[in-house]
């Protein structure tokens, strides 16, 4: 290791799919044309009146430092966010905004834990938890899901794996990269393990939580279970449920005294989201909220029309998803009939041979599967199965 970099920063690898996104710009900038499959972020335009609500707060001077936790206003759309829609009560200082629903993991790990704690990740995972846990020095310990358990863990694997060093356990539901959705029951089989085991902390990432298909109802860890609403915090935000990923805001609601912290580390670090931000997200979270259920009717329409076409090339397993805006299918079929190495390779192969950008399962977790993002239009779509159909 070189002596001039930390020990922490070398351990930790840079994500996946943002290195993704970066190789197929530099492929677009040379002139070829990718298919772009692999960034996780809606291709619809941020709604009209969150643009004239940034627009306004320009205009009116709103562009100075706000509290490092997110203003009055917008801490009371979230506060009333949850009471209208999850059915919680949270106090002001119960509830932040950061920037990005990732500052708010950051933040949470940088509060918590300490050196050696475990954190408890089902795989596939997002790709920065476990690299976030290791920034604050802890322990990412991972649970392994695959399709034939719909990529859920058991509560059986969640209460083999706790160990007195386990500090923190990780849910996200609806899932990147899989849009597996855990049910009430399954929540409530979980919560049955937490219970017996009350030294262990809650995070549920809840970022897809608009963006989801089918009859069943959103619900929580929290919602299934409130008892255990004093060890979880909530994480979500903005950028998915309203096309706002640049707009970069997250927030959280949990236990006073962890949001307090989460706050301290903010402090030490970024200080407060964007002003200007945060006076768009406050129009996302109390204006008309039409626009999801037409974003969500169209991803819906995407998910059907992938998993179909990639289910009929011969070594390709695609599961149906019921939420997010993600195809993660088992490849390992196709992998060795074209004699790769595994699931890197091919995600190569695939971007210098087809022209398509999508994501290893390898940098989730869970070799021999990859990630296709169907937040992008049915052209690019159509044209990375056809061309995937055609190897």
């Amino acid at each position: 290791m070189s002596s001039l970099l930390s020990k922490r920063v070398q351990q930790v690898k840079p994500s996946a799919t943002l290195q993704v996104t970066a190789k197929a710009n530099e492929l677009k900038s040379k002139g070829i044309q990718v298919v772009p499959m692999g960034s996780g972020e809606p291709d619809f335009d941020t709604p009209v009146n969150i643009q004239e609500a940034a627009s306004f707060a320009i205009k009116n001077g709103q562009t100075r430092y706000t509290a490092v936790d997110g203003t009055p206003e917008l801490k009371q759309a979230i506060i009333s966010k949850f009471k209208r829609e999850n059915e919680l009560e949270y106090s002001s200082s119960e509830v932040m905004a950061s920037s990005g629903g990732k500052q708010v993991f950051y933040n949470l790990c940088q509060a918590i834990i300490n050196s050696g704690d475990e954190v408890i990740i089902p795989a596939p995972y997002w790709v920065s938890y476990p690299d976030m846990v290791i920034l604050a020095d802890g322990v990412p310990v991972i649970i392994q899901t695959g399709l034939e358990q719909n990529f859920k863990i058991s509560p059986e694997q969640l209460e083999n794996t706790i160990t007195p060093k386990t500090k923190l356990f990780v849910l996200n539901s609806p899932s990147n990269p899989t849009g597996a959705v855990y049910s009430k029951e399954e929540l409530l089989g979980i919560a049955q393990v937490l219970r017996g085991h009350p030294h262990v902390q809650i995070i549920t990432d809840d970022i897809y939580e608009h963006i989801r298909w089918g009859s069943d109802d959103f619900v929580n860890i929290v919602m299934a279970d409130n008892d255990l609403k004093d060890r979880t915090v909530i994480l979500n935000g903005v950028s998915k449920a309203y096309a706002m990923t640049g707009w970069r805001i997250g927030y959280a609601a949990g236990p006073e005294i962890i949001i307090k912290a989460m706050k301290k580390i903010q402090g030490q670090s970024t200080s407060n989201p964007s002003s200007i931000a945060q006076a768009a997200a406050l129009e996302a979270l109390n204006g008309d909220q039409s626009f999801i259920q037409t974003m969500v009717s169209a991803f819906e329409q995407r998910h059907d029309f992938i998993v179909k076409e990639l289910n009929k090339i011969d070594g390709v397993e695609c599961p149906s998803s019921y939420g997010a805006f993600y195809s993660f299918p088992r490849v390992q079929g196709l992998i060795d009939r074209l004699g790769l190495k595994d699931d890197i390779e091919l995600s190569t192969y695939c971007l210098e041979k087809l022209n398509i950008a999508l994501v290893p399962g390898s940098a989730f977790g869970s070799p021999g599967y990859i990630r296709l993002s169907f937040a992008t239009s049915m052209d690019n779509i159509e044209q990375a199965v056809q061309r995937l159909g055609e190897i």
